[in-house]
């Protein structure tokens, strides 16, 4: 009788042994792949930052050439402070960082009409800085997706999804390109 209950005893203290490996390398997953996210985000929004504060400086580079062109310099400016509230999520925060994209490329497209505008020093470097920031946003957008992902997995997946459950693990959402990008580009010779 003994012999049954020393068995017994030592299943019921392996299966609670095994479920507690299971429960603490299920959490301690969750929390490495909600990390990575925050990570990526946080890398986003330096990346925004910069970009913020290069703005201001192309404002008032155009300002000088295209007075006519206020509005357009108004909005690039509002599009900023929006990006900068904290009060909004990170897909309202892109949203206004995609209408700031558009609103730039106009500011772009004043070089044209404007052929001092096209030779100026600190313009040529804004832009290009510009530029070099978007395709370091575009890879960083990249990263923060397949991060959210890998954690958007582990949260819905069984068995870690009890885990996640228990311990108020939540979806991320992924960053999603606007409509307006989605539209094939028309071309026309």
């Amino acid at each position: 009788m003994t012999v049954v209950l020393i068995v017994l005893l030592l299943i019921v203290i392996g299966a609670a042994t095994a479920i507690g490996i299971f429960w603490f390398s299920s959490y301690n997953r969750l929390v490495k792949y909600r990390m990575w996210a925050e990570e990526s985000w946080a890398q986003i929004e330096n990346m925004l930052k910069q970009r913020y504060d290069m703005i201001p400086n192309l404002v008032n580079t155009v300002k000088g050439y295209a007075k006519h062109e206020q509005e357009t310099l108004t909005q690039v400016i509002e599009k900023r402070n929006q990006m900068q509230d904290s009060n909004v999520s990170r897909n309202e925060q892109m949203h206004a960082n995609n209408e700031a994209e558009q609103l730039l490329g106009r500011l772009f497209a004043l070089r044209e009409d404007y052929p001092d505008l096209k030779a100026n020093e600190n313009f040529m470097h804004l832009q290009q800085e510009l530029t070099s920031m978007e395709r370091k946003l575009a890879y960083a957008r990249q990263t923060y997706n397949s991060t959210v992902r890998d954690y958007n997995i582990a949260v819905q997946s069984i068995p870690t999804n009890f885990v996640a459950n228990v311990h108020n693990f939540l979806q991320y959402e992924m960053l999603e390109t606007p409509e307006e990008e989605r539209q094939n580009v028309k071309v026309e010779f």
